[in-house]
């Protein structure tokens, strides 16, 4: 049953089984309580000056005339 809807739904009552109904709740909590909002969301210039950097690289090659 692994990789089925079923089997997820079999896993999901397990676990909430063995470390309790607030199992998914703690889970997400530590990911969201390890994120730290900073790179360009704290620093509208520094991704204003990255951007220019990679617009200025061409993917396309260089056409001989």
């Amino acid at each position: 049953m692994a990789g089925t809807k079923d089997g997820g739904r079999a896993a999901a009552a397990t676990n909430r089984a063995k470390y309790g109904a607030d199992f998914y709740a703690k889970i997400g909590a530590m990911g969201g309580k390890k994120g730290r909002t900073g790179g360009f969301y704290a620093d509208r210039e520094l991704a204003r000056v990255a951007g220019a950097k990679g617009g200025r690289i061409s993917r396309r090659t260089k056409k001989v005339a």
